[in-house]
């Protein structure tokens, strides 16, 4: 452990504590623009983060369903490129969205869920017992999918309670949660945590078939009244499609069958002697059938395409495709475009043949990564043009400027083109997708994490490495790219574990998390020989703060622990980055402080920002996120004996609404960067701590930030001209928020 002695700070360049906010707030001229989403939310819409359901209208409204998009658009309606509306009703209050919706000429029928909020939602009718949930599908009107379409009285409101809300001005006779449970159908009860989803719905204007699918049964409702009128036993069904012949297509075996098949039944339940002749490797996720006859099949298998099948001489026989096969794996691996599927999960067709489809970068059978890999929905022509598409790619992820690429963006598991001569909105291109589940299925962002990660982008030894933090600071993800030969792909190249059950999950891992693996093979995949566990008897584990430098050591700050430091070694013959815990040195906690969260080093002036709590800004246990109340910068850091320039105190409001105190900071060029949990940046000058000003989000999106969840939410980079790129997580509606601020 090196030996440290803190000098006092120089007096011509420190002031001991001084409060960073001043008390007029000044508001930088930042321009406001965004990436990863089709719409900035500056006129109220937004494309959602998840599809794992669509239901196609005949004049080519599509109706989606998904079971989150963090602002409540589970449930939502598109028509030419445009969203339209969503029907609310399905987030929050216990209420959550599902995987299927289907249509008639009256009504929307949508898959969703009923909770309680562990006990606190009381009301008989409206939300379960305590311990119990729901599953059913709640009916609304065509014209307006946010009215219910009531099918039973509405409970008695007079004693319904919610006691996780105080102060929501109690219950009335039009109770909106009341309305709403007056159409909702409850077809599964079960004990809370248990999965019993209705995973397929189809729907003529008089009945309505529904797929109970752990009940291994389809159940048949009068349209109308919602009266169940028979059923009968499917192994396992999903999506349904309903034929103009009145018989319904059926995937089977959808929740655990490798390889789910389609079968055919008649409107009464007998299965049908006709199949459709899938290729062997086909997981088929969704079906349809066109106003001829012709059946649709959305293939999330190997092939990544719409399959389709016509009846010819009394068999059905593949009749044609739309997409590329291989989808966006094929050719240039990750490279997006039309027809170059990604986790396909929906598929739709309207009355001119238009086709419609979903993807949400996995498939529906992974449904927590299904929120984090980038939602889809495009038209294709009868020809198999490209008609329109509209994305919903980011959660909680935030942008790193790519340091070999000044106009390439990294996300977690994207990269994007920028081209800022253009208008807001429209700066940016998607042009790769980081992750291949076919080529490296051992990548850690399926087995670690239910989002991939925030990204830091470094070049070292002439390559470009990305690392990534996941959500809550546990571990660090590695990868390293190989253009010629995986495209976009980025490939698994290093892990660093923290505690053991998030990693519980990483193939042939060793038990206990604190080791690290590393591709010595250079096929990106996980053997047991590749992990080395920590015996040094210093644990990384535990702590809020990774941090990875320009020159590729990587930090890791622990609460109570110090701060320790993983030399970069070079790189192996496989050009991994080589890190080991021989290689670590750990500084105690350097004073003032009593807590640290974060710790960022800059090698050009070999200075340390270093943020946490002191004595006199003690923790607050209530805000475990958060980087502390306090930041010190301390110069000559490697010298053995380092100097702090100033101590100032950090924006820390607790009780003001919404919270001030700030989630994440980074450095660059001549300031500091740090973000509050509501998305104001804070902009301090870094060799004086002073704070110059704050930018906020404009009209462009609304004037509106959604919640700075993560520890690494913020990032910026200086241009060649002097302009600063800051990019801020933007959890509410499916982006990043991109801000351009040159300072005077």
């Amino acid at each position: 452990m090196p030996r440290f002695s803190f000098a006092k700070p120089l007096a011509a360049t420190l002031c001991l504590v001084v409060a960073c906010a001043a008390s007029a707030e000044t508001v930088l001229n930042a321009k406001t623009s965004w990436i990863g989403n089709t719409f900035g939310f500056g006129d109220g819409t937004w494309t959602q983060i998840n599809i794992t359901a669509i239901a196609v209208a005949p004049d080519g409204k599509v109706y989606t369903n998904a079971p989150w998009d963090e602002s409540g658009a589970e449930a939502s309606t598109y028509q030419n490129g445009k969203m339209l509306v969503f029907a609310g009703g399905t987030h929050g209050w216990g209420t959550g969205g599902g995987n299927a919706i289907a249509l008639n000429h009256h009504y929307v029928y949508m898959a969703v869920s009923v909770g309680n909020e562990k006990g606190h939602l009381v009301g008989q009718g409206i939300w379960p017992q305590k311990g119990k949930q729901w599953f059913g599908i709640s009916r609304r009107k065509i014209e307006d999918p946010k009215l219910s379409a009531l099918f039973q009285p509405p409970a008695n409101t007079a004693n319904a309670a919610n006691t996780a809300n105080a102060g929501s001005g109690g219950n009335t006779a039009v109770d909106p949660h009341a309305q709403l449970a007056a159409g909702f159908l409850m077809m599964n009860e079960v004990p809370t945590g248990t999965r019993a989803d209705i995973d397929g719905l189809a729907a003529s204007d008089t009945t309505l078939y529904a797929a109970n699918s752990t009940q291994n049964r389809i159940e048949v409702y009068d349209a109308e009244s919602m009266q169940r009128k028979a059923t009968w036993t499917v192994h396992e069904p999903g999506h349904i499609a309903l034929a103009g012949d009145g018989t319904l297509w059926v995937i089977t075996g959808s929740l655990t069958d490798p390889a789910p098949r389609i079968a055919h039944y008649s409107a009464s339940g007998q299965l049908l002697a006709d199949t459709l002749p899938l290729p062997a490797d086909a997981v088929p996720v969704d079906v349809a059938v066109d106003a001829h006859g012709k059946v649709l099949v959305a293939d999330n298998g190997p092939r990544q395409q719409v399959l389709f099948f016509s009846k010819n001489e009394g068999r059905y026989a593949e009749s044609g495709t739309l997409g590329e096969r291989g989808g966006i794996f094929s050719g240039v691996a990750g490279r997006p475009g039309p027809q170059r599927f990604n986790g396909l999960t929906g598929v739709g067709v309207d009355a001119r043949g238009n086709v419609y489809v979903a993807t949400n970068g996995i498939g529906p059978r992974y449904a927590p990564l299904g929120a984090g890999l980038g939602a889809t929905l495009e038209s294709y022509a009868p020809d198999g043009r490209q008609l329109w598409q509209v994305q919903g790619l980011l959660f909680v992820d935030g942008a790193w400027v790519d340091p070999a690429r000044p106009d390439s963006v990294y996300t977690g598991n994207k990269r994007f083109d920028l081209d800022l001569t253009k208008p807001p909105g429209q700066d940016w291109k998607y042009v790769g997708f980081l992750s291949n589940r076919f080529r490296y299925p051992d990548d850690p962002v399926f087995h670690t994490d239910q989002w991939p990660g925030l990204p830091i982008a470094r070049q070292l030894k002439g390559h470009t490495f990305l690392y990534l933090t996941d959500m809550y600071a546990d571990h660090l993800k590695i990868y390293r790219f190989d253009a010629a030969h995986d495209g976009e792909t980025a490939i698994p190249s290093g892990f660093i574990a923290g505690r053991e059950r998030p990693v519980a999950g990483v193939p042939d891992a060793p038990p206990g998390g604190d080791w690290i693996w590393r591709d010595t093979r250079g096929d990106g995949k996980f053997t047991s020989d590749e992990f080395t566990p920590n015996t040094t008897g210093t644990k990384l584990a535990g702590g809020w703060g990774w941090w990875v430098d320009s020159a590729g050591d990587i930090w890791r700050t622990s609460d109570t622990k110090g701060i320790h430091r993983l030399h970069f070694g070079g790189l192996d013959a496989k050009g991994n980055p080589l890190y080991s815990y021989e290689d670590m040195a750990t500084y105690p906690m350097p004073q003032p402080f009593t807590e640290l969260r974060r710790a960022i080093y800059v090698p050009e002036t070999d200075s340390l920002y270093v943020t946490g709590y002191t004595a006199e800004a003690p923790v607050d246990r209530g805000f475990w996120k958060e980087v502390g109340r306090v930041l010190v910068r301390y110069d000559n850091w490697s010298s053995g004996k380092p100097v702090q320039r100033y101590a100032i105190t950090l924006p820390w409001q607790p009780q003001a609404k919404p919270v001030q105190t700030i989630i994440g900071l980074t450095v660059e060029g001549q300031y500091v960067f740090a973000v509050e949990p509501v998305g104001a940046v804070h902009v301090l000058d870094k060799d004086s701590g002073k704070e110059v000003g704050v930018i906020r989000p404009g009209a462009e999106v609304g004037k509106a930030s959604g919640w700075v969840d993560v520890p690494n939410g913020v990032s910026a980079y200086r241009r060649s001209n002097g302009e600063y790129l800051v990019f801020v997580e933007e959890d509410a509606r499916g982006k990043v928020m991109m801000y351009r601020w040159k300072p005077a």
